[in-house]
């Protein structure tokens, strides 16, 4: 069995980092726009690393709409509906290579909580991974729906896993896997180690520069899982 130095608590995000899935969220944003604005072209901005309320609420601003929490609630709400039948008929879906086996030898490892630090909404967050078979390789996280901050999220998803192992969060080892220079600056916000992954599409170069703790191409890279449980 793996040893751990420390109780270690895993927050995964998972567009970029654990699937990519063709483009789904995007679709389904876009039509949940159209149907509620009658505009096509208020998310004409790249998503990573935002969180679902973010990026509603941005949309909304950007075609003049409200968008209070009320109004963002209903754009969510549709969203989650459509999204359904996009990751289903999604042509371009998968998992990214290492990412299996990472999740394999982290659940045989002592003293770690395996969970999700994502921009999803819970619900989409369920979604996403149903397809690939995923969604119940964890039993936390923190979530959009949490927070539109992205460290706020990642922040009740570390006391939620340290809170898991019987201990407070001061006492945990939090690693954040990621994609982005969003995931790599809200997981050095809250004080937790970063293993920034290239399979989202950003430079290496950028995640080390930005300050990331490890940064490998894939979870398959040889050593990767090493890093992960310390």
């Amino acid at each position: 069995m793996p040893e751990v130095r420390s109780p270690t608590v895993l927050l995964f995000d998972i567009d970029g980092t654990l699937v990519t899935t063709g483009g789904a969220g995007r679709r389904a944003m876009t039509r949940a726009f159209e149907a509620l604005t009658g505009r096509d072209d208020a998310t004409r901005f790249p998503f990573a690393g935002m969180t679902d309320r973010a990026i509603v609420r941005s949309g909304l601003r950007n075609v003049g709409c409200d968008d209070g929490d009320d109004a963002v609630a209903r754009l969510l709400t549709l969203y989650l509906e459509l999204l359904e039948g996009e990751v289903e008929s999604a042509s371009r879906y998968g998992v990214y290579p290492g990412v299996v086996p990472a999740l394999d030898a982290a659940a045989r490892a002592e003293r770690t909580a395996i969970g999700l630090g994502t921009g999803n909404v819970r619900a989409g967050a369920r979604i996403k991974l149903s397809r690939v078979g995923l969604d119940s390789r964890f039993g936390f996280g923190g979530f959009g729906c949490d927070h539109e901050d992205r460290a706020e999220l990642l922040r009740a998803g570390a006391e939620r896993g340290a809170a898991l192992l019987g201990l407070d969060r001061g006492e945990c080892r939090v690693v954040v896997v990621g994609d982005t220079v969003r995931d790599v600056d809200a997981a050095l916000a809250i004080g937790a180690e970063v293993v920034a992954v290239g399979t989202g599409g950003e430079e290496l170069a950028v995640l080390r520069a930005r300050g990331a703790t490890f940064v490998v191409r894939d979870l398959h890279e040889p050593g990767a899982i090493d890093l992960l449980l310390g």
